[in-house]
């Protein structure tokens, strides 16, 4: 059971990191808008891979991410607030690209969610680097 709790967040680290790059090169191709949404799915899969260690998961994304918030950032600290907020601001921009009709995406912002995104993905990979060594102590 532990197997399977680390391959899944494993596998949905490695669904982040592709997100992540497929992020990048959505602004190569100068598509603002679709590098947006994936830098949040990208940050969204990372949050998920905490999750998966706690074998917790949810149908909607604002019930996975209150719970990260709550648990991990809030209550036991394993995250400073600033990721709370990123995740926060991420999921606005995301909202904002994928739903408003006229919003115009900007390089800049694109650029701005690409390193939020990779800054909350170095976070939770050293979270769970560290806590798989102290799982095997």
């Amino acid at each position: 059971m532990e197997n399977k709790k680390i391959e899944l967040s494993q596998y949905r680290m490695n669904q982040a990191k592709e997100t992540l790059t497929v992020a990048r090169d959505c602004v190569e191709g100068n598509h603002y808008k679709d590098s947006i949404n994936r830098s949040y799915y990208a940050a969204f899969y990372a949050i998920k891979a905490v999750l998966a260690l706690e074998e917790i998961d949810f149908k909607r994304h604002k019930d996975a991410v209150a719970y990260f918030n709550k648990t991990y950032i809030a209550k036991e600290g394993e995250f400073n607030r600033e990721i709370g907020k990123r995740i926060a601001r991420l999921h606005q921009k995301r909202e904002k690209s994928d739903y408003d009709d006229f919003y115009i995406a900007s390089k800049d912002e694109a650029f701005e969610q690409i390193e939020t995104a990779e800054m909350i993905i170095n976070a939770v990979e050293v979270y769970l680097t560290s806590k798989n060594k102290s799982d095997s102590i």
